[in-house]
């Protein structure tokens, strides 16, 4: 019963991470800059600027784009991917589901992957992210005009905390094998038990 509440609680972490990182991919403040009165707003997708009242462009070339976009991008994208994988995978292998009930050991070998994949979809948000960050604090070091430089904005954090529960998720996941080699071991000591009672009353 405690490693079903493990699954589900992992299950559920790692889907409110894998949403923030879908939230954090196409929000528009991940850099920004402010010239008086005026915002300038940089996301992957776009970039948004104005006063009051502000509007946002689509990018028309990828090939323009600075390499920490670009870079952005595709991890970003990636980890999606397998976070998309890793639901399936972990829907097939809980113990709530009836997928594969005729093979305990399978589903549970099979939970435990989903596990592992939510956390490198979380590692690599968190290592694309960190990245980002450092590219922007370096560009705004050597920036000559401090009305020049960027600063990274909200979606970053969003993508940080993305990637750390869907990282954290995958862990509760994966500690199924844990729970396994703390309960096969007693399993198998009952039954030497039994095994030995039936041979002393013979």
């Amino acid at each position: 019963m405690a490693s079903l509440a493990l699954q589900l609680l992992g299950f559920l972490v790692s889907l409110t991470g894998a949403a923030a990182t879908v939230a954090a991919t196409f929000m528009v403040e991940w850099k920004k800059r402010a010239q008086a009165s005026h915002r300038i707003y940089e996301g992957l997708w776009m970039t948004c600027s104005g006063n009051d009242r502000t509007t946002c462009e689509m990018y028309e070339s990828v090939i323009k784009l600075p390499p920490e976009i670009q870079a952005a991008r595709a991890v970003l994208l990636l980890s999606l991917f397998i976070s998309a994988l890793a639901l399936i995978v972990s829907t097939v292998g809980m113990k709530c589901t009836r997928f594969m009930e005729g093979m305990p050991e399978g589903k549970a070998t099979t939970a435990v992957v989903g596990g592992i994949m939510f956390m490198v979809s979380g590692l690599l948000t968190i290592i694309i992210t960190s990245w980002f960050v450092s590219k922007v604090v370096q560009t705004s070091q050597n920036a000559h005009h401090l009305e020049s430089s960027y600063e990274f904005g909200k979606a970053v954090f969003v993508s940080w905390a993305g990637g750390l529960l869907t990282m954290t998720g995958g862990a509760f996941l994966s500690c199924r094998i844990c729970c396994q080699s703390r309960t096969n071991p007693s399993n198998s000591n009952e039954v030497l038990a039994a095994v030995n009672t039936k041979a002393n009353y013979v």
